[in-house]
């Protein structure tokens, strides 16, 4: 097998590795007549959409996940690329103005530590033969050691090790042979240790790189609670930058094939209340969880929250600090920067001016005053604005 069918061999069930909540499957680019790579969309943060070259330099792999499709003693056909062939073939495309990032994870051959070295030896060759200083995300594989984890951060732009599970209990159901918190865990605080210290930080980097980590949902009895426990820990311990949530999907020859797969309302959900955990100030409390420890899938739990706390005392937008605007419904950090913005030209007193600040007053009508009056009270002065 020539090197683009094996690379569009290892990049084409990328898709349960995502880069960004955007992160979205996929132009497919003509290598030659019989062969097509494809080519991932992550949202930059300026929002433009960033083409990668998501893929693995082995589908082999000897550990035995209940839910990977890459688990040893599957039955299909494996394919491999050696650090010389990735960096080539992604340079290639690269400077064919095809891709403008690299996301690299790879199965375990030969144990995690060997799989970590040629994962270095890779981004050693982008960075240091070839010249390369984009967008290097590079996966940490279980049973790194110490000075593999720093080596890798200091070559990338982004780390991540996949939990997969929230604690020990509910990893042994999914990942049987991994250890969460020597291999899973250990590696988190280790990067949030290096990512501290800026000295460890050498070219072609110069900030350290952002980190995150990934949950299989929905697919060994966890709940939403055990899995936004773990991922508020590690946002206010490790200075996780994101958490990944990847709805179940049953894999034929695994033992979880005849499981269903999950909502992927579910998945949504924990974006949107680990979003609320990360960045609005809410805490765990705050979260409408139900008995079972689920969010609710009908309603997105900020709303939740408001219909319960703020029907009847609502938010005075001339008198609520930051805090207490990111708790309304269509207020984000944009949102109440411009309002706290305008404030400061003077008291707010037309509901016209909060459209005019980019506000949808729909959202905000039933948990808002604006200098003491409701907005359906003056429906009339500003819906034609």
């Amino acid at each position: 097998m020539d090197l683009y069918a094996r690379l569009n061999q290892l990049s084409s069930q990328m898709y349960f590795e995502p880069d960004s909540a955007q992160d979205c499957p996929t132009a497919s680019f003509r290598a030659r007549a019989a062969d097509a790579i494809n080519i991932f969309y992550a949202a930059g943060a300026n929002g433009k959409r960033v083409p990668l070259l998501k893929t693995m330099l082995t589908s082999a792999c000897e550990r035995d996940c209940y839910y990977c499709p890459f688990r040893a003693g599957r039955d299909f056909h494996r394919a491999t690329l050696k650090p010389d062939e990735m960096a080539r073939v992604f340079m290639t495309l690269q400077r064919a103005g095809l891709v403008e990032g690299l996301f690299l994870s790879s199965g375990i051959a030969g144990g995690g530590r060997r799989m970590q070295d040629q994962i270095i030896a890779t981004a050693e060759l982008l960075r240091l033969k070839y010249h390369f200083t984009g967008y290097l995300h590079l996966k940490i594989m279980p049973g790194a050691e110490y000075d593999q984890v720093l080596r890798t951060a200091q070559l990338a732009s982004r780390v991540s090790i996949n939990l997969e599970a929230p604690n020990p209990l509910r990893l042994e159901r999914l990942a049987p042979h991994k250890s969460f918190f020597e291999e899973l865990m250990a590696p988190l605080h280790w990067v949030s240790q290096i990512r501290s210290n800026h000295s460890a930080q050498r070219a072609p980097n110069s900030r350290p790189p952002s980190m995150t980590t990934q949950f299989v949902v929905g697919a060994v009895g966890e709940s939403d609670l055990e899995i936004l426990q773990t991922t508020n820990t590690l946002n206010q311990q490790a200075q996780l930058n994101r958490a990944y949530f990847s709805a179940f999907r049953p894999v034929n020859g695994t033992p979880l094939e005849n499981q269903p797969p999950a909502d992927p309302v579910r998945q949504r959900r924990l974006y949107q209340a680990s979003f609320l955990l990360r960045d609005y100030g809410f805490g765990l409390e705050d979260l409408p969880f139900d008995p079972s420890g689920d969010l609710p899938l009908k309603v997105d739990p900020k709303l939740a929250w408001a219909r319960q706390n703020l029907s009847e005392q609502p938010v005075e937008i001339n008198r609520a600090d930051r805090l207490e605007l990111l708790r309304v419904p269509g207020i984000g950090p944009k949102g109440a920067a411009a309002i706290l913005s305008a404030r400061r030209n003077g008291r707010l007193t037309n509901f016209a001016e909060l459209q005019r600040i980019g506000l949808n007053l729909q959202r905000l009508q039933p948990f808002i005053t604006l200098a003491g009056r409701k907005p359906l009270r003056q429906l009339s002065f500003w819906a034609g604005d």
